[in-house]
């Protein structure tokens, strides 16, 4: 797995649409510095920076200007102005964004056109227009990684299918869009972190609703299938592993004890799937995205079964159909 580089550029997030979440955003000056990046999805107010205290200005950040700001610069002396708006301009600052509609001094669009700073204007007023774009920032900046992996929708549980060029996860994958289930990607997945606890995965752009099919080749879900059979992300809550299969080789035969696979910091669930002549491997993917379902919802038929039979040589004589049935009848009460 390949960590991708976090930081966005100027020009990527123009070209991104945000009108899309509600914050148009327009160039009014510094085109030569739209290859500058963001590396941080907080913004910083310019504050005191235009008083002279610019030192504690952070590199990488988008610097707000809102009617405070513009009104404190409007009210400097000419001189003054341009000297302040030089200090600031002149750290490590990837773009200025003046929120509410309001006009940018010509001093600022001077200044900025001068350092290549973009200058960003967008109508929506500051508590609203910081909200937003930090909500983009936050997702294109996320921790992201690429995995040679299949993705799937499976009853609304997103699964990882690892394995071995050659495994079958695409065929194993085919076979559950066949059965109604959706695919979000194909070889390669790009999987993002965002806040603690939570991966998503996506499907590049090129490759989105393609899969590669030995054999056969390159095929169209979506057109094969229909717009039903495909979606363009999912969350990431269970990773099957398909393995070859081996004699002599001990296997998870209970479910008790639960792996996980690591990306990016989180653990996830883990099955290791055995593969062989004869085992339809999607039924078993299928069956076992139900059952990690029922495990979720505190139905876990490895553990009762065990604690069944551990009641059971506790108890020899007591113990009989009836009482297992009774004991059962305890259990999903106390799970509910």
């Amino acid at each position: 797995m390949a960590t991708l580089n976090p930081g966005v550029g100027i020009g990527a997030l123009l070209r991104s649409r945000p009108e899309l979440f509600g914050l148009p955003l327009e160039l009014a000056a510094g085109a030569g510095g739209l290859d500058r990046r963001i590396t941080s999805p907080h913004v910083q107010k310019v504050g005191l920076a235009l008083a002279g205290f610019d030192a504690y200005l952070s590199p990488g950040r988008l610097l707000i200007f809102g009617e405070s700001e513009i009104r404190y610069i409007e009210g400097l002396p000419p001189s003054n102005r341009v000297d302040a708006l030089q200090r600031t301009l002149a750290r490590d600052i990837p773009a200025v964004l003046v929120t509410g509609g309001l006009a940018a001094p010509p001093e600022l669009s001077i200044e900025s056109e001068r350092a290549r700073v973009p200058l960003l204007v967008t109508p929506v007023v500051t508590p609203l227009a910081i909200a937003k774009v930090t909500a983009i920032l936050e997702d294109w900046l996320a921790e992201r990684t690429i995995v040679h992996a299949v993705l799937m929708d499976i009853l609304g549980l997103g699964v990882l299918i690892v394995g071995d060029s050659g495994i079958g996860k695409s065929e194993c994958a085919l076979d559950l869009v066949v059965r109604g289930h959706r695919l979000v990607a194909d070889d390669t997945v790009e999987v993002r972190r965002r806040a603690e606890s939570i991966l998503i995965g996506t499907c590049p752009e090129l490759t989105r609703h393609h899969m590669e099919v030995r054999g056969l080749g390159v095929i169209n879900i979506r057109e094969l299938f229909g717009v039903a059979s495909t979606r363009s992300s999912k969350r990431v809550e269970l990773v099957v592993q398909l393995e070859r299969w081996e004699a002599g080789r001990d296997y998870e035969r209970l479910g008790l004890d639960q792996a996980h696979y690591e990306i990016l910091g989180l653990r996830v669930p883990l099955l290791r799937m055995p593969v062989a002549p004869g085992r339809n491997v999607a039924i078993l993917v299928e069956v076992a995205a139900r059952n990690q379902l029922l495990r979720a919802r505190g139905h876990h038929a490895a553990q009762r079964l065990a604690a069944r039979l551990e009641r059971r040589l506790r108890n020899p004589e007591g113990a009989g159909p009836e009482a297992d049935v009774e004991a059962g009848d305890r259990d999903e009460e106390g799970e509910r």
